[in-house]
């Protein structure tokens, strides 16, 4: 798997003053958590998914309801509609979809369709400056303050109680939602390598430099008390040399 690991915090940029960052979440949760925000009545209907120019027809991305939107659905028919832009949700808006047609599934095969959005939504996401994990808030929260120089003032929280967690599924559900986020699972993975790579080499490069601050600490000192050890020797010749003249003069 080939990674980047930048050397010095945030990648050199060419004249931007903007950086992409992204805080991907386990494909799973991440899934229950949209059933359940679309069960309350949530819709996308402002979003455009714009692509080379254009929004899909129709055709292209039907929808998984007639009505105003879905709410109350089970999980079942939320799995079960092949349109559901819920699955694979993250490698989708990583990705760049012009490479595949956008919306159009018939311009290449389904499998390497598949292959060409999870390597761009890969590449897209090592480039990015900075991205986190919504399950490791705190390592998510080092490694944005390290990278940009600067600090939140109070500590992220992790929250292991969610809409999400409170969903209870049996092993069969389980499998067949990461069937049908087979490539935010692939990515996942992914990104979880990378992530704890960035931030196991931000803490080397963070023990390193409080190591040379205490090695030039320590050079200091020595310089200090060479210094004073070496005024004590001068006074106290002065001192010898003073009471010898006096001896000297009786």
């Amino acid at each position: 798997m080939a990674v980047i690991l930048y050397p010095d915090g945030v990648p050199p940029a060419s004249s931007r003053n903007f950086y992409y960052i992204t805080i991907l979440r386990d494909p799973v949760s991440r899934y229950l958590s949209e059933w359940r925000h679309v069960q309350r009545g949530a819709t996308w209907k402002a979003s455009l998914h714009v692509c080379d120019g254009r929004s899909p027809t129709t055709e292209e991305l039907p929808s998984c309801y007639t009505g105003d939107d879905w709410s109350g659905c089970s999980l079942q028919e939320f799995m079960d509609c092949p349109y559901n832009l819920a699955n694979n949700r993250q490698v989708r808006m990583l990705s760049d979809l012009s490479l595949v047609g956008c919306y159009n599934l018939s311009v290449m095969p389904e499998e390497q369709r598949n292959k060409v959005l999870l390597d761009s939504a890969k590449e897209n996401l090592k480039r990015m400056a900075f991205f986190g994990l919504t399950e490791f808030q705190r390592k998510t929260q080092y490694l944005f303050e390290k990278t940009f120089n600067m600090n939140f003032i109070s500590p992220f929280t992790q929250y292991n109680s969610t809409r999400a967690s409170s969903v209870e599924i049996d092993k069969q559900t389980q499998q067949r939602i990461e069937a049908l986020n087979f490539l935010d699972v692939e990515l996942y993975d992914y990104a979880k390598d990378l992530f704890l790579q960035r931030y196991q080499y931000m803490r080397q490069k963070e023990h390193q430099e409080a190591r040379r601050k205490r090695q030039e600490q320590r050079k200091i000192l020595r310089e200090k008390q060479a210094h004073l050890r070496e005024q004590g020797e001068n006074s106290s010749s002065s001192t010898d040399y003073t009471g010898n003249v006096e001896r000297w003069r009786r």
